[in-house]
């Protein structure tokens, strides 16, 4: 695997304070979070989420975030509203609750909000940004045809050397410098990949945070909040060069 399995440090870290302006609506029967830009775009982000999923404020105000830089973000419930609380208590098993979320379960949902994307919203170009669970699934769709334009990613987890090379479009990540899930070990393992290719990619690391840092670091504490709103502008400077016409 170029990122290992998920682990407690996936479920844990700070609420961030701020309210969002999104609003939650039902696409095919299923839970979506969806917040618009200024002005209308047919360019998309669907965002996919770690294991707090759809409801988890932080989340949702980055979404709003993609959506003040002119993305119409989509973030829908990758867990049938089965996500995981923010700091479960000790004993939580969470590759016994993964193995109720592989991708039998979770690529027909993102399917499905794709498909709604693309035709009843329009969008023209789409983009993926996956977030520790949410990573495994942008390498998985960033494929041609109706699937994602381009890709960005922060700590990813459970992804695959064959999901990563199987990549057919532009992919940017986002690291933590002590990331046990996506360790230095995996990074060099993803750019020889990546490196091996022809396709735009981009690997940058962030030090002194940890796994997680780009939706739950804590935004008291100067290296983590400078991290996160380093790797949310990497995100943007890469949609707007390859998702932008």
């Amino acid at each position: 695997m170029t990122s290992n399995n998920l682990a407690k440090c996936c479920t844990i870290g700070t609420l961030h304070e701020g309210e969002a302006k999104g609003v939650i609506q039902d696409i095919e029967n299923i839970s979506t979070y969806i917040t618009h830009p200024p002005t209308p775009s047919q360019t998309a982000i669907l965002l996919l989420t770690d294991v707090i999923g759809h409801r988890f404020l932080n989340a949702q105000l980055i979404a709003d975030q993609f959506a003040a830089a002119g993305y119409l973000v989509v973030m829908p419930d990758l867990f049938s509203g089965d996500s995981v609380p923010l700091n479960r208590p000790e004993g939580f098993q969470i590759m016994e609750w993964a193995q109720g979320h592989q991708p039998p379960h979770t690529d027909p949902i993102i399917e499905t909000v794709l498909q709604h994307i693309r035709t009843s919203l329009g969008c023209a170009k789409v983009g993926g940004v996956g977030y520790c669970f949410g990573g495994k699934y942008v390498a998985r769709f960033l494929r041609p045809g109706t699937a994602l334009d381009a890709g960005f990613t922060a700590h990813p987890t459970m992804m695959t050397r064959e999901e990563l090379k199987e990549v057919r479009g532009p992919l940017s990540i986002a690291a933590a410098q002590h990331d046990p899930i996506f360790s230095a070990e995996k990074r060099r393992e993803s750019e020889e990949i990546l490196g091996a290719g022809d396709l735009p990619w981009q690997i940058s690391v962030y030090s002194d945070v940890e796994h997680g840092f780009a939706v739950r670091g804590d935004p008291k504490v100067q290296r983590a909040r400078f991290a996160k709103e380093q790797a949310f502008k990497q995100a943007v400077a890469w949609f707007d060069e390859y998702l932008r016409e």
